[in-house]
């Protein structure tokens, strides 16, 4: 696959969303059987990935986001990163993406900010799950779900002892752009993120659209860094199918439709990197891909290398 770092600041891309929901519909309980399904039952994975690459998104993430040891730890799976790493790479592979980003989430593990120990112990948690993916055939490594800049100040310090490879980052915040853990400001987290080594600066939110687009211009105007912004779907609570689902603004992206216009914004605001998650569905990801697929990234500051 190519370079994705060839694209930066170039190509507007729109990344997967998140298979969870699609997996828990054919009955897996998410806590414990994501990996059991990677590595024991590999078609339901593939066909959930499949499925997202059809809709338009160019850039599949790889739903490794327990492969921590701790997280693995409760499933049992602490001694196979490696081999749960390997499984769903390879799986993802085989549809032939653009690109592919493997996710790697919180650890779980209580973190005091003052202790050394805690802060080293937090960081070899990240570092040992970019071990795992060493080898493996990926663009990047795509550090997600994190509500506190901390976290994921100590995950970037973990990967990049580890690995050389590529990261995105990104800091789950509220509509005012606070992290939902910890208090820090967007702008300070996306600056964080640039120091400690990441190739490309996100944030996630639930916010509504007008709030969205103002969260985005502000994390454009903290970095040089392409921005990755990801749009939070509550769960639908009238499915009867997508067609049927209404506009509700305490849900604003329920909806796939809602978001072609709202990605069009997000890309004249500098976005280079397009997600719906939370429970999102492949739909979600189609209506980003409409929206914005064969569109230059408008980032007038970024001189062109």
């Amino acid at each position: 696959m190519p370079d994705i770092s060839l694209r930066f600041h170039k190509d507007m891309l729109v990344l997967s969303s998140p298979i969870d929901g699609l997996l828990r519909d054919q009955g897996f309980d998410l806590e414990r059987d994501l990996e059991y399904a990677s590595t024991l039952e590999p078609e339901s994975l593939r066909d959930q990935l499949r499925l997202n690459a059809m809709a338009g998104a160019a850039v599949l993430v790889a739903p490794l986001a327990g492969l921590t040891p701790a997280r693995l730890a409760h499933q049992g799976f602490e001694d196979r990163a490696a081999d749960v790493a390997a499984s769903v790479a390879k799986i993802a592979n085989g549809l032939r993406p653009q690109h592919l980003l493997l996710e790697i989430g919180p650890c779980g593990l209580p973190l005091d900010p003052a202790s050394k120990a805690s802060l080293n112990e937090n960081r070899d948690q990240y570092a040992r799950a970019a071990r795992a993916c060493a080898g493996l055939t990926f663009d990047a490594l795509f550090l997600n779900g994190f509500a506190s800049a901390v976290d994921l100040k100590c995950a970037l310090m973990g990967v990049r002892q580890a690995s050389d490879a590529p990261v995105f980052a990104s800091i789950s915040v509220d509509a005012a752009g606070v992290a939902l853990k910890g208090g820090a400001l967007l702008e300070d987290a996306v600056a964080m993120m640039g120091e400690y080594g990441a190739a490309v600066a996100g944030f996630a939110t639930k916010a509504g659209p007008d709030a969205a687009l103002a969260l985005a211009k502000r994390a454009v105007a903290a970095t040089p860094l392409p921005v990755l912004a990801a749009l939070e779907a509550g769960e639908a609570t009238d499915r009867p199918g997508i067609a049927g689902l209404r506009d509700d603004p305490e849900n604003p992206y329920a909806n796939p439709d809602a978001l072609v216009d709202v990605a069009v914004r997000l890309r004249a605001a500098g976005v280079q990197f397009l997600r719906c998650e939370g429970a999102a569905r492949p739909a979600h990801a189609g209506a980003l891909a409409v929206a914005v697929s064969g569109r230059d990234v408008a980032r007038p500051d970024i001189e062109e290398g």
